[in-house]
């Protein structure tokens, strides 16, 4: 008899946050589609003027930090890993590195954040992605990122 496999090609608010331990106002993806393993996906984040951070950043021109995009890449790997790994949640996870950040366009309220992950390396506990932030098809933001998984 064939086994039958299934994999999880995308992941809603309700599995993000099973998974993730991050919460509000400080969790920066609502839901990741096309998931192909560790290897690709995307984050989806929907901006809205009621966050926190549009307090202070800035009041009368809010703009979304670009540190919270790139915070939001890492989260979509998260996801990314968790998924690869067989786990329903998350040990601890550690961002290891930034490089090559860069941030080509405001991003403000009303905006729809696409966060395409893709895999550049993979040993043990360790991944590494190139994340392109992106709103209606336009590169607004991009980095790569680093990050391990651990017990402790």
């Amino acid at each position: 008899m064939d086994e039958v496999v299934t994999k999880l090609e995308a992941a809603d608010i309700g599995a993000i946050l099973k998974m993730l331990p991050h919460r509000y106002p400080f969790l920066m993806v609502d839901r990741v589609t096309n998931i192909r393993g560790d290897e690709f996906g995307i984050g989806i984040k929907n901006v809205t003027v009621n966050e926190p951070q549009f307090q202070g950043h800035f009041p009368d021109n809010p703009v979304f930090p670009g540190v919270l995009m790139i915070e939001g890449m890492a989260q979509t790997a998260g996801v990314l890993c968790i998924v690869a790994m067989g786990l329903d949640r998350a040990k601890n996870v550690f961002f290891m590195t930034i490089d090559k950040a860069k941030f080509r366009r405001p991003v403000v309220p009303g905006d729809t954040i696409e966060y395409h992950m893709t895999r550049t390396a993979h040993r043990r506990n360790m991944w590494w992605y190139r994340g392109e932030a992106k709103v209606a098809g336009t590169i607004v933001a991009e980095a790569e990122v680093g990050a391990m998984i651990s017990d402790i």
